[in-house]
């Protein structure tokens, strides 16, 4: 067991999608005595021990996590990297056709994915995660099509530009645009009548419901909300912000560069719904689906704003995955749970949509 641990242990200290593969098909009790061999620092023992075993690993090669820093280009390098280093054979989907969409505020690439091309299907348009910086189309093309493929939809991924380089203004604009295209091309697309949802991870949660506060009184105001361990909150410190802000995926340093890059450097006051939905208008917005994880610094503030929206009279479901991580929609090439975990989302969301529609 120790010479197959320090194997692992190797294989995993090179980032290799093949080791965590093989270990997560490992009993709890043998990732937790790797867990104890790699001697991962931080007390989560609820923790998914898959997730700590990698964490673990990031720890050793001298990596403190996290998903931002200071050189913006290496991060975004780093990222596809480590998504790259995970992927596996991606779910099948009938259809996948990479668009370029001539918006007003500018042209910009998207992804199209469509289980059953001869069928109308309602519409997902999902915002990709990575604290508004990093991110792209490949690194959540896994995530899309468990979507399309479980919850029985299209889905467009927008490749929105990101911030620095776009101000939050541009950035929430542009999705904007997009949604309004995919309305505006709904008899091309084979959209079902009235069936457009908006959806996203992170940083795409927070695009996805500034974007449904601000088109709630238009003719293109999606009609549902897929909220995943959203980023609504850029004032506020709660509680889990202090319990998970070290060694995991999302750092509480990770959450000071996003609000450098994406409000301070624009000049955005922190409460501006712009970037925190939390202190915009419920009032008219959708169903919304909220996902958090337990170990997670944006737990709480995820919460806080289902709750939010309940009182203002929005139908809403709130789920939490009290053994996951901030980002664990992005493991499912890795981690049995994870996936399973999503395929669940995607499926009880197209239920709660289908509900309420």
């Amino acid at each position: 067991m120790v010479a197959f641990s320090r194997t692992l242990q190797t294989m995993l200290e090179k980032g290799q999608g093949t080791a965590a593969r093989t270990l997560d098909r490992l009993p709890s009790f043998a990732q937790k005595f790797l867990v104890k061999i790699l001697r991962y620092p931080h007390q989560y023992p609820e923790l998914d021990p898959l997730v700590q075993c990698m964490m673990a690993a990031q720890l050793k090669r001298g990596s403190s996590g996290g998903l931002v820093s200071e050189d913006i280009i290496h991060a975004r390098k780093s990222f596809d990297l480590q998504m790259q280093s995970i992927k596996a054979k991606p779910t099948p989907v009938k259809q996948v056709e990479d668009l370029r969409l001539p918006l007003h505020s500018g042209t910009i690439f998207a992804r199209h994915y469509h289980p059953a091309p001869t069928k109308k299907l309602p519409m997902v348009v999902y915002f990709h995660g990575g604290g508004f910086v990093v991110g792209s189309l490949d690194s959540h093309d896994e995530v899309c099509r468990l979507l399309a493929v479980h919850a029985k939809v299209q889905v467009l991924s927008i490749d929105y530009p990101l911030a620095p380089e776009a101000s939050p203004n541009q950035l929430i604009q542009s999705c904007e645009d997009a949604l309004a295209w995919v309305y505006q091309n709904r008899k091309q697309l084979k959209i079902l009548k009235n069936r457009i949802s908006v959806a996203g991870d992170s940083a795409g949660g927070n695009i996805s419901t500034v974007v449904a506060q601000r088109t709630a009184h238009k003719v293109y105001a999606p009609q549902a909300q897929l909220l995943l361990y959203p980023a609504v909150d850029f004032k506020s410190r709660h509680p889990s912000f202090y319990a998970y802000n070290e060694g995991l995926v999302l750092t509480g340093k990770d959450v000071d560069f996003v609000t450098h890059y994406y409000a301070d450097t624009h000049q955005v006051e922190l409460d501006d719904p712009l970037i925190s939905p939390t202190y915009g208008q419920h009032d008219k917005l959708p169903p919304t689906f909220v996902v958090t994880a337990g170990h997670d610094v944006l737990h709480d503030e995820g919460e806080i704003y289902a709750h939010k929206l309940r009182h203002r009279g929005v139908k809403v479901h709130y789920q939490e995955y009290s053994d996951q991580a901030h980002g664990f929609v992005n493991l499912t090439p890795v981690s049995y749970r994870a996936k399973k975990y999503f395929i669940e989302i995607s499926k009880n969301y197209r239920k709660f949509w289908d509900k309420h529609a």
